[in-house]
Formats: structure tokens, sequence, C-alpha cells
């Protein structure tokens, strides 16, 4: 079963707004993906790495080559809970053989961190940002310290609250569980899809 662990960041004004730059400019990768995936109907991440990293990789040097794989993630993620999840309004059976909808993604769009992107040790948390690393001193209690040791790290999602506040969730997974819940598709609640994704039916 998935278990996650959920760090709000305690952020002066300067580190919010640098964080809000990543978050935006992660938007404008998944947003310049996503009509690849409209016109190829291909969002495999392997298959997308090889048709657009180059191109994003040069469209985005600021991004870095790692958070270019990590948006190609996110979209081929995303596409598939809006394309092959049973209970998506947009579920392929349903649109036939016609042409995809455009997948839009807010500002508002989680960013997906690696092992490359964000590490944890004794308590101080280093993530990449658009102009440098950045670091916060985190005080974690030892079961959360044994816990992100000692499981799989399945992601590392930022994501920002209605309040504003930036929230790192660390989902990890039980080594029994791994074969299991590989490729799973969840949606935020039955038929639902993420409210960070908007959706533009081919009319």
């Amino acid at each position: 079963m998935n278990a996650v662990i959920r760090i709000p960041l305690q952020t002066t004004q300067e580190q919010a707004l640098r964080l809000h730059y990543l978050q935006q400019g992660f938007a404008q990768l998944c947003n310049a993906l996503a009509p690849l995936v409209q016109s190829t109907r291909i969002w495999s991440r392997v298959a997308l790495h090889h048709l657009a990293y180059r191109q994003l990789r040069e469209q985005f040097p600021s991004m870095g080559s790692q958070m270019v794989c990590n948006a190609i993630y996110s979209v081929s993620r995303t596409c598939r809970m809006v394309f092959q999840h049973p209970c998506s309004p947009f579920h392929l059976n349903k649109l036939g053989e016609g042409q995809l909808p455009l997948l839009r993604f807010s500002d508002t769009c989680p960013v997906y961190f690696d092992r490359h992107t964000l590490s944890l040790k004794e308590g101080v948390l280093s993530m990449f940002t658009l102009d440098g690393r950045m670091r916060f001193q985190l005080s974690l209690d030892s079961e959360v310290e044994r816990r992100l040791q000692t499981q799989k790290l399945r992601e590392v999602v930022l994501s920002r609250e209605a309040d504003g506040v930036f929230v790192l969730s660390f989902v990890l997974i039980d080594s029994v569980a791994v074969a299991a819940i590989e490729g799973s598709m969840e949606l935020p609640e039955p038929g639902g899809l993420p409210d960070y994704v908007m959706v533009d039916e081919v009319v």
C-alpha cells in the first residue's frame, strides 16, 4: 500500500517565490509536451522521452536535464489517469479513434523530484530550483526518518496548498506491494480528475 509522508516547508518570502517560479516552469514543460501526446496518441514514458527529450532540453535550458525527465514522467502519469483509468470521463473507449483532447497543466501542478534533484540527509533537505539549490533544515522524528530510510520511495512531489504553503510529499511503498502498485493509476475521487489539469474537449 502507498504511504504518504507530508512535510510542510517553512519558507521565507524569497524561497516561496523561487518555488513558485519552479512550479510555473514545470507547468510550461508539461504544456509543451501535451500537444505531442494529442497528435501522436503516445504517452508511454519511454516513448515520450525518445520523442521529446532533446527538443525540450533545447527549449527549456534552465530546467535542467533531470527536470525535463521528471516532466515527461508527470505527463505520462497524468495521461494514464485521464485516458486509461476506467472511471475517467475521457477514457479511450469513450473517445474512440478520434482526436484526443488537449491537456493543459495549470501553474499549480505538482512538481516531481528524484534523487538527482532532491536529497535529504541528516535533516538537511536540498532541492533543485531554477537559480540553484535551495536548502531547508527539517526536524523529523525518528519514525519518519526510519521509514524514509527503509521503505521504497515511489515519488517525491512538491505541491502548493490553497493557503500558499508548499508541501513535500514522500510517497512510500512496502517492498511486498511493489509489483501490485507499479503502474497503478489513481484518481482523486471516483470519476474525478486532478484539479491542476484542464481538458480541452474536441468539438
